[in-house]
């Protein structure tokens, strides 16, 4: 095994757009969220917009083939088989849907790769229509994140937390992301670990501005050729240094730090 955990956001990392707008704008009710935006929060949004597209006459099977036509990039779904087959634990955290992602991910055939996926429940109810909720309740209480960043309906830094409480240090992390909420994760990582931000994108710009508050080391990425190079050369690294550490754990013949491994692109401030 690698003994590397590979997380990735979703929409725009896996995917090449946001899904939440592509099904909105793709089924014709682009003018309706947008007048609804301002009102509510993002969740209530479009719990509401599935209600008004059920009503509608559009069906299920509508939105699963607007899911299906979905935007990605083509060497995505090589790059996640890789780092799959190389050894990984991958997993997925979102602020989209769990009915979106799961559909996507079964009409590409990469739902078995990954071993958890963490975002806002997604479910279809006894009237056929899709319902969506916030991944945390913040009608009741808050989540607890003073970083400004989060969206009330989830912090994915509280949820790396939990990630990384449940690895006991044993693995090494990969994270993935564009926006603004994977700010919140990338300050929990560790050294040792790696913030793969896009960039150009708002996680890229908070690093820039910020660099002295990341410890993981950063790699950035541009498009989905770039996110599988990037991605599996970082692997095939972490997993011969393991591998190094291991040997010179058992034999005490050499010292790890005095392998010479490729050094980290530096982050422009």
């Amino acid at each position: 095994m690698a003994g590397i955990v590979v997380v990735f956001d979703f929409d725009k990392t896996i995917i090449d757009c946001d899904s939440d707008n592509w099904v909105i704008d793709e089924l014709g009710f682009t003018d309706l969220f947008n007048q609804l935006l301002p009102t509510m929060p993002w969740n209530s949004v479009m719990d509401t917009m599935m209600k008004e597209i059920h009503a509608q006459g559009k069906t299920i099977d509508d939105i699963v083939e607007v899911l299906k036509r979905t935007p990605i990039h083509p060497r995505i779904v090589p790059a996640v088989k890789s780092a799959h087959a190389l050894g990984c634990e991958l997993r997925i955290l979102s602020d989209a849907n769990m009915f979106f992602i799961e559909t996507i991910l079964d009409h590409l055939g990469l739902k078995e790769y990954f071993s958890e996926i963490t975002s806002n429940p997604g479910f279809v109810n006894e009237e056929g229509r899709l319902r969506i909720f916030p991944c945390h309740d913040f009608t009741k209480c808050s989540h607890g994140c003073s970083l400004n960043l989060c969206p009330p309906n989830m912090c994915k830094g509280l949820i790396m937390e939990r990630i990384q409480a449940s690895l006991g240090g044993k693995k090494k992390i990969i994270y993935l992301g564009d926006g603004n909420g994977d700010f919140c994760p990338t300050l929990k990582l560790g050294k040792g670990d790696y913030m793969m931000p896009r960039k150009n994108f708002p996680v890229w710009d908070l690093i820039c501005r910020n660099p002295m508050l990341i410890k993981a080391e950063i790699r950035e990425w541009s498009d989905g050729e770039d996110l599988e190079r990037v991605l599996l050369q970082l692997i095939n690294m972490v997993s011969v240094d393991a591998r190094f550490i291991s040997v010179d754990c058992k034999l005490q013949t050499f010292s790890a730090s005095n392998l010479s491994l490729p050094k980290p692109l530096r982050v422009r401030q």
